[in-house]
């Protein structure tokens, strides 16, 4: 294990992007001494503090605002309370106060639980008298009351119930004596919108603590100075960007990743890696707790249904996901801590910093999608700095087995592709200017310098921080006539205050930045209180088991089964925003689909993809049917270079199909797809339709496109020329849905519609209706509206990536690589598999799905 120390350097130039400086020094010229107490402990349990334990130590002396980097199994987060408890330690003798000291910051309810849990054993130990406790959403209101009046010395907690809490007149009697602020998995948060709501609020606790001293603990990342920016005040920013200190621990042990081979072998196509079940189960029976991760609770619930159907020796496997009820998932989370369970399959609930148990295997199910999102569920297994972490990839269909690929030979290079650069949100400033003003009035002046010393926010200019003032007490040009949309007065001496208390309630109601599908909660009923019953009344009370998305509901015929909570239940009814199940049998039930959460390829993965690919060389790494099938598909149609893009057009079933290799995610593909289809409509391609996934996109119509090319009707250099993303673009915007629905949720993180009032809930089609009217409206009257410009810059890079879109046409500008052909090649099949395939449920369809696998493979293996 090496580790590095950098003390804080001269303030860097803000532009064009944050670089690491400053000297390196020895641990040894900053030496920190444990008191008494805590040095016993250490001995009791066998132990030494690791250096970088004390360099925070030494750092937190001298008031130093630091962030820790480290490995999993490093000790990070007792390095970040070390600080605390020997402050308590040697003060004994002081009276310590009963205000609030600590705040601990975790993207992660579970997260929270772990720490406080393990945080639990040491004070204990040490016989010092530090309260702790946990606030998230599933924290009483009680509890969460008295936190306010008789608040404990450490509070652990999310980002979400910090903006709360900072809502209240008392918040700066709550924060006054805060001394300490520590951001767990740093790297996760930051990125986020729920990153830009936290330095906004960081900034406001510096108001009420102008003391406090941060420090983020991190997992590696690509460009630490961003997160070091993230951790202090950023003063002047137009000249300099000021950084935290850094305590990098570098080393530990390589993790053992490989990829699964099953026995049956990969499939072309498909989701679900249904095919590698019974080799997944004989893992979890060869070891002692493994977490099964996948990439959304869909697959969480299918997988975990799959398991039981092969567990042959009943062994006790688990599933966590943000959808099932708060009870069931400490349930889950007990039993694993306990050692009661053998497997747990979760989605990224678990994925980060969780040390419960003895796991010692992480299965990813589905390909990681991303370099350090890999890295991170990786570290769940063997929690120890100097044990490799072991890991297995259970890729669905053969693109997976690339990406896998990919992703495990940059997780062995420790290469990362998480990074920060953003701007903040200004649906996330208008949130928290309101939350402000719910504490207490403010002066806009003084607010705006301190909005800026948030790093996301360095570069506000004051006419858009004027714009976001306006849209939260006017609700801007369009909605000024509207007195709900006016939230807030002006003062005589220029402050601005809330308009009405009821602002302050439906505020408090709806903080946060995760803007879910409407969802609607799953209550337990008995069968036999339902058999011969329809009526209101037998649909009563029941256990709820957690939610389920509206939307699927809503589709849902009478008496359908489908699979929720690792149970088959029964459609009973549904009554205001609760369903009323009944446990069930069916050989088929259905699974729940749920609105986003799909990761899209990151970039870094993608590139790696692309390398991989055209170097035939890397291909003796794949498994050899993949292997075959890319060779075929050498000899019967091309392999694209590394920075080029392969379009193949053939005919098939009476249509022409157009299939382009851009490997950009999925979210890029679908608005190339679009902006495609109406440039080929012009040209005369007569497009029907088309398919995108994270590595391609295939668009069929009746029109030859491979004679429009041939005979000059159709310029691919044209066709895909970076001007799509001007006039077609907005063409497309103004008519799509998609457009909408970022600005849905753009318009309720801003507080512009709510879902959630006193007593009730908008269902989602209320939500839906009154944003697109507000959409309509804001577009025909008031198109530079500051909501329109935050749901852009959500479209850049979300929904949309439009960002990614125009990146990668700049960058085939001059690569474009055509291959007419007579048939479908063999690279095409898995692309073509996804047409008109919404999900797959049951053996029948999975029948229908090998069965037109088996004709398209036939075809593109026929000799011409």
């Amino acid at each position: 294990m090496a580790l590095r120390q950098q003390r804080k350097s001269q303030p860097l130039r803000a532009q064009p992007a944050h670089r690491d400086a400053g000297q390196i020094h020895n641990l040894a010229q900053t030496p920190a001494t444990l008191p008494s107490i805590i040095a016993q402990w250490f001995r009791s349990k066998s132990w030494q503090p690791r250096p970088h334990q004390l360099a925070l130590l030494a750092n937190a002396k001298l008031r130093q605002s630091t962030l820790l980097i480290a490995p999993t199994g490093a000790g990070k987060t007792l390095a970040g309370f070390l600080p605390t408890m020997a402050a308590f330690a040697e003060d004994k003798q002081k009276k310590q106060g009963a205000g609030l000291r600590v705040l601990y910051v975790s993207p992660l309810k579970a997260l929270a639980a772990d720490v406080a849990r393990n945080l639990t054993a040491p004070i204990t130990d040490m016989g010092l008298k530090i309260r702790t406790e946990i606030r998230t959403g599933d924290t009483s209101a009680a509890r969460r009351q008295r936190q306010r009046t008789n608040p404990p010395h450490i509070l652990l907690t999310t980002p979400e119930q910090i903006a709360l809490l900072l809502s209240h007149p008392d918040a700066g009697h709550l924060f006054a004596d805060l001394d300490t602020i520590i951001l767990d998995e740093l790297h996760a948060l930051a990125p986020t919108k729920r990153g830009d709501l936290l330095a906004l609020d960081l900034a406001r606790l510096r108001s009420h603590a102008p003391h406090v001293m941060t420090i983020g603990l991190s997992a590696t990342v690509a460009r630490p100075s961003e997160l070091r920016a993230y951790l202090v005040a950023q003063t002047k920013p137009e000249t300099e960007t000021r950084l935290s200190d850094i305590v990098t621990v570098t080393g530990g042990a390589k993790p053992d990743i490989r990829i699964l081979e099953a026995e049956v072998g990969v499939p072309w196509s498909g989701h679900t890696s249904k095919y590698a079940m019974r080799e997944i189960y004989d893992e979890l029976r060869a070891h002692k707790l493994s977490l099964v991760f996948v990439n959304t609770r869909m697959q969480a619930e299918l997988v975990f249904q799959e398991l039981w159907r092969v567990n042959d020796d009943n062994l006790p496997i688990g599933l966590h996901h943000g959808s099932l009820d708060a009870a069931q998932r400490k349930k889950v989370e007990a039993a694993m801590a306990a050692g009661k369970l053998r497997a747990v399959v979760a989605t990224s609930t678990l994925d980060l910093g969780i040390d419960w148990g003895d796991i010692d295997l992480v299965i990813n199910v589905g390909a990681p999608k991303g370099s350090s999102r890999l890295l991170q569920r990786i570290g769940r297994a063997n929690h120890r700095l100097d044990e490799s972490s072991k890991a297995i990839l259970v890729p669905s269909n053969r693109f997976e087995v690339l990406e896998c690929r990919a992703a495990l030979e940059a997780a062995e290079a420790g290469a990362q592709d998480a990074a920060l650069s953003r701007n903040g949100g200004l649906d996330v400033l208008a949130q928290h200017i309101l939350g402000t003003a719910c504490s207490a009035p403010f002066q806009p002046s003084a607010l705006f310098d301190e909005v800026r010393s948030a790093l996301p926010y360095a570069y506000l200019s004051r006419q858009q921080f004027d714009r976001a003032i306006d849209f939260v007490a006017t609700g801007g040009y369009a909605l000024r006539a509207y007195d709900r949309f006016a939230k807030l007065k002006p003062e005589p001496d220029g402050k601005l205050r809330i308009a009405h208390p009821s602002f302050a309630q439906q505020y408090r109601l709806n903080v946060g930045t995760i803007v879910e599908s409407p969802m609607l909660k799953v209550r337990l009923v008995s069968g036999k209180h339902i058999a011969g019953k329809q009526t209101r009344t037998a649909h009563q009370g029941g256990r709820v088991l957690g939610e389920v998305d509206e939307a699927f509901v809503e589709q849902l015929p009478a008496r359908a089964t489908f699979v929720f909570a690792g149970e088959v239940l029964r459609f009973e009814s549904l009554q205001g925003t609760e369903v009323f199940v009944s446990r069930a049998k069916s050989a088929d039930p259905m699974i729940p689909s749920y609105g986003g959460g799909r990761f899209p390829m990151s970039t870094h993965v993608a590139q790696r993809v692309r390398r991989m690919l055209s170097d035939d060389r890397s291909w003796a790494a794949l498994p050899t049917p993949v292997a075959d099938w890319l060779r075929l598909q050498q000899s019967r149609s091309l392999i694209p270079g590394p920075n080029d893009v392969l379009i193949e057009t053939f005919p098939r079933a009476g249509r022409h199909h157009i299939v382009i290799y851009a490997f950009e995610g999925r979210h890029a593909h679908q608005t190339l797809a679009m902006l495609l289809t109406r440039r080929l409509d012009r040209a005369g391609a007569k497009p029907l339709g088309f398919v995108a996934n994270d590595y391609a996109i295939s668009i069929w119509g009746r029109g030859d496109i491979s004679a429009l090319i041939a005979d000059g009707k159709l310029s691919l250099s044209q066709l895909f020329e970076e001007d799509m993303l001007g006039d077609d673009l907005d063409a497309w915007l103004a008519e799509t849905s998609l457009m909408k629905r970022t600005f849905r949720f753009a318009a309720v993180v801003a507080g512009l519609i709510e879902r959630r009032h006193p007593g009730k809930v908008k269902s989602g089609r209320q939500v839906t209706m009154s944003t697109d009217l507000v959409y309509d409206v804001l577009r025909r009257h008031d198109p530079n509206h500051i909501l329109l410009e935050a749901a852009w810059a959500d479209a850049a890079t979300g929904l949309l990536d439009i960002a990614r879109l125009g990146e990668f046409l700049a960058r085939i500008k001059g690569r474009i690589r055509h291959q007419p052909l007579d048939r479908v090649s063999p690279l095409a099949v898995p692309i073509l598999l996804e047409i008109g395939r919404e999900r797959v449920n049951g053996e029948a369809q999975d029948d229908m799905l090998r069965e037109a696998s088996e004709i398209l493979i036939r075809e593109a293996m026929e000799d011409g």
